[in-house]
């Protein structure tokens, strides 16, 4: 059985003091496949590190997180552009727009995630984005962008039915992770609607683990109990969740 962590910030540095063994325990329950997202240039390094680390199970995206759009984000986004052109990435990511924290730079959030989704294009690449307290605000951008070369994930979605059609009519797989498993999650209420086709998993650790982890330090290992919990959701074999998710990830970024 091979698991694909979609979404996991191994280089950072809530791993710095066990990283290697973080890994090895994801490996050794089935996870065999990590795609990890970028923040801003100050991790690039780390993240490099990382892949030459474990180089048959890491893959990179780059990107600039909408939490750290600030005022120098068209440096930022300069960095970006100059990776894609140097190496090969799997996605841009993470980006999007998030008014959680911060609703004064918005118009940057957005100018910065329509940028990078051209960039996407260009190089003919998903997009995995983040969304907090914004669906309105990612829609306009997406909606503004969308089209043949708009296509990816939307990470850790933890919308409602109708926002979650609205992602997949723009290209996206739903990102869904250890919020599945919360009691107050809402999402696995309504996720067995959603076609499993249309699914990946992810952990974003070490952020939001799930039950029964719920407030340590998430880790790609419990991709396990997350793909336990739609084995519930949709009646099907562990096996199988972990087959078409691993095929829908295939699918997304093309390896």
């Amino acid at each position: 059985m091979i698991l694909t962590d979609t979404h996991t910030h191994l280089y950072s540095e809530a791993f710095d003091e066990d990283r290697s063994q973080v890994v090895q325990r994801a490996i050794n329950a089935g996870v065999q496949r990590f795609f990890i997202p970028a923040i801003d240039s100050t991790y690039t390094e780390s993240m490099l590190q990382l892949e030459a680390e474990f180089p048959e199970h890491m893959f990179l995206m780059t990107g600039l997180h909408p939490t750290h759009v600030k005022e120098n984000y068209r440096e930022e986004l300069a960095h970006v552009e100059e990776l894609l052109g140097k190496r090969k990435f799997y996605a841009v990511g993470e980006i999007g727009v998030d008014l959680y924290w911060d609703k004064s730079l918005l118009t940057e959030q957005q100018e910065a995630f329509a940028y990078q989704i051209r960039l996407a294009k260009k190089y003919q690449l998903p997009i995995v984005i983040h969304c907090r307290d914004a669906f309105d605000e990612v829609f306009e951008v997406l909606e503004n962008e969308k089209g043949d070369g708009l296509f990816g994930i939307f990470h850790c979605f933890t919308g409602d039915l109708k926002q979650a059609q609205s992602a997949i009519s723009y290209n996206m797989k739903l990102g869904i992770g250890g919020v599945v498993t919360f009691k107050n999650g809402k999402i696995d209420k309504f996720l067995n609607e959603i076609p499993l086709s249309e699914v990946v998993l992810e952990t974003d650790a070490p952020y939001l683990a799930p039950t029964p982890f719920r407030g340590k330090r998430n880790e790609s290992v419990y991709l396990v109990n997350i793909g336990e919990k739609l084995s519930e959701i949709y009646q099907k074999s562990k096996e199988e969740v972990a087959r078409i998710t691993t095929e829908n990830s295939k699918a997304i970024f093309g390896i």
